[in-house]
């Protein structure tokens, strides 16, 4: 991945060489403080710019190096918002992309994010799917969420779920934050660790 350096006497000085070099917006750039130097005689800043584009065509680059290494082609639809990057995958095999409950794609989202993290030293935003695979769990979770909300508000029961992945207790979490009736804890150890949703004290 391309990465670039430029020095000034602030960061500013040297993120402005940057974005005049590279003919880009600083929302485009992902800046890292090098070395900064402050003293009586000398300031100077050097920093390491990387362009959103060239880590996009990184970020493509390695999940069909890692897809291939499986046995599989896949073509990809990419889609920034500013700091976050979702990957659509699509192939002839989604069902062993995704895996048993979404593993295989949860794994390969945490291998990518790593492998971003390394070469950026930032944390980067990265959502990988299946095709609208997340999107519908998400409307599964959420029906199912609300429904049992319903149940636990009605009758002061809580319900234990059954195991899920950390993405998906996310999800329960944030569908149930705002419920007047009912709060959300993940008890129990992975891979076991799943969500009670319990009846507030009203």
């Amino acid at each position: 991945m391309k990465k670039y350096e430029y020095e000034g006497r602030t960061k500013e000085e040297a993120i402005e060489k940057a974005t005049t070099e590279l003919k880009v917006v600083e929302q485009n750039l992902i800046v890292n403080v090098l070395e900064e130097k402050n003293t009586l005689l000398k300031k100077n800043v050097k920093i390491e710019v990387i362009n959103y584009n060239d880590l996009i065509d990184y970020i493509k680059e390695s999940i069909i190096e890692i897809t291939k290494l499986m046995g599989l082609t896949v073509n990809l639809e990419v889609r920034r918002r500013e700091d976050n990057i979702t990957i659509k995958l699509f192939s002839d095999h989604n069902a062993v992309l995704i895996g048993r409950n979404g593993s295989t794609i949860e794994a390969l989202q945490t291998i990518v994010r790593q492998i971003v993290s390394n070469e950026t030293k930032e944390y980067i935003g990265i959502i990988l799917d299946v095709e609208n695979y997340k999107d519908k769990k998400v409307k599964n979770l959420e029906f199912m969420a609300k429904k049992i909300a319903r149940e636990v508000k009605d009758t002061k029961v809580e319900v234990k779920l059954d195991s899920m992945n950390s993405y998906e207790r996310r999800v329960i979490h944030s569908i149930l934050s705002d419920n007047k009736y009912v709060y959300t804890e993940s008890v129990g150890e992975e891979p076991n660790r799943c969500v009670v949703i319990k009846p507030k004290e009203m």
